[in-house]
């Protein structure tokens, strides 16, 4: 291609200017390869398709029990619980205050971040007694619903320190906070639910975030070799 632009130059002006010819040149070497900038971001998709980023539900239940024998086992219990139940971002997590709580309608209201869908969901029998002893332990009127041993909101780092404190003692590899958000995705597919009620419940406006999901459940394929 560059030989070709030089021919060109040279043909118009009858005389191979060698400025005019560098500065195509390097224009040239400057461009992308298209190929190769294709092939490289199908790989990212299909690396990122094929990565396991989720726990199962017998995983989760190794990890809550990981989270019981720390120093902070019942704050650590519930909060990875309602992170795992209520597909949680830890931002969205360290911000859930007291008044979200309903105790006697058994309702958690989640304020969704990233412009998505907030809603009220229902607590279920184990969270609503976890939720009770982690309240009779505070002897505060924080309004924050996680805090800290200083009396603080949690922070980021406190949450990812505690889920991977958690993950070590349970012996997960490579478990980090998100991932107990996909982990509800993966849990409600798995369970039969439709597309449009996981993605209310995670507070999705794409449908495509929550197609990944009911795609690659494990249920989809039950019965596929039944008769043979």
């Amino acid at each position: 291609m560059i030989h070709c632009l030089q021919n060109t130059l040279f043909v118009k002006s009858g005389s191979a200017p060698n400025t005019s010819i560098q500065q195509v040149t390097g224009q040239v070497q400057s461009m992308p390869n298209r190929r190769n900038v294709k092939s490289v971001s199908v790989e990212a998709a299909d690396a990122h398709e094929r990565r396991r980023d989720f726990l199962g539900e017998a995983e989760i239940s190794t990890l809550l029990k990981a989270a019981k024998q720390s120093r902070h086992g019942v704050r650590d219990h519930l909060l990875i619980l309602m992170m795992y139940r209520h597909g949680l971002r830890v931002s969205e997590a360290i911000a859930l205050c007291r008044n979200d709580v309903d105790l006697a309608q058994s309702r958690l209201w989640v304020a969704r971040l990233k412009n998505g869908l907030s809603v009220e969901q229902p607590i279920a029998g184990d969270e609503l007694r976890a939720l009770r002893r982690w309240l009779a332990l505070r002897q505060d009127h924080l309004p924050w619903l996680f805090i800290s041993e200083r009396r603080h909101a949690l922070t980021r780092q406190a949450v990812n320190r505690i889920i991977a404190t958690a993950a070590r003692r349970a012996n997960l590899a490579h478990v980090h906070p998100h991932m107990l958000r996909h982990s509800c995705g993966f849990a409600l597919a798995n369970q039969g639910r439709d597309l449009r009620l996981i993605q209310d419940y995670l507070g999705h406006r794409d449908p495509r975030h929550t197609a990944h999901y009911t795609r690659t459940a494990a249920c989809r394929f039950d019965g596929l070799w039944q008769g043979h």
